[in-house]
């Protein structure tokens, strides 16, 4: 994919050695002199020195090619007006970053519907590893309403059961089990065993009940 990031501060200097690793080609804009000499030293990338709200930079970066645009600096009204006229392009992707969550609803009247909060993701993901120490690791999926989790299985009641005994429900699907470091995909013949790491697709709302089923 081509993508054109603009914003290179931590956020959009983050995300683009991300693609870039990932194989993709990447764009970076940013305004501020030092960071764009930053980026430039950083990144296997180009990086314009330029204002991404000013159609003649959008148009040096090639964004009329690209197939995702990501506005990611940490000013909200920027980030909204690079939308507002990227989407004369009519890009496959467009996605902006929001420092001020209540900023979210501007852009979706506009049109831009992938809004998301890097601040408020990494708040609530650790709101969580707080709230159930028990889990190694979580990925929040969907609009949050679902969660991927990581953990040690120690509830004497689910040891010793096979997969298909217990999974999936209308709540959560056991999706991988890991043994000696290797991960499977279970089979509903596959038996549960004290201290196997699991990791279970999860409804948000049904979590801690989960979390309680397998490791109380």
């Amino acid at each position: 994919m081509y993508v054109v990031v603009m914003g290179g501060g931590r956020v959009g200097l983050n995300l683009a050695s991300f693609l870039i690793a990932d194989g993709h080609d990447v764009t970076l804009i940013e305004n501020d002199e030092n960071l764009c000499t930053n980026a430039a030293a950083e990144l296997d990338a180009l990086v314009i020195c330029g204002n991404g709200t000013n159609t003649k930079t959008l148009e040096e970066a090639n964004v009329s090619s690209a197939d995702v645009f990501v506005a990611a600096t940490g000013n909200d009204e920027a980030n909204l007006l690079a939308c507002i006229l990227v989407r004369e392009f009519k890009l496959p992707k467009i996605i902006a970053r929001v420092s001020e969550p209540s900023h979210a609803e501007a852009f979706r009247k506009v049109g831009i519907d992938s809004v998301i909060s890097p601040e408020i993701t990494a708040a609530s993901y650790l709101e969580k590893l707080i709230i159930r120490p028990k889990i190694a690791d979580l990925v929040v999926m969907g609009k949050g309403d679902a969660e991927l989790l990581d953990f040690n299985l120690e509830n004497e009641k689910v040891v010793g059961k096979r997969v298909g005994d217990i999974s999936p429900t209308e709540d959560f699907i056991i999706v991988a089990v890991y043994e000696n470091g290797d991960i499977t995909i279970p089979k509903p013949d596959i038996v549960l065993k004290k201290g196997m790491k699991v990791s279970i697709l999860v409804k948000t709302k049904s979590a801690r009940e989960v979390m309680q089923r397998f490791t109380k």
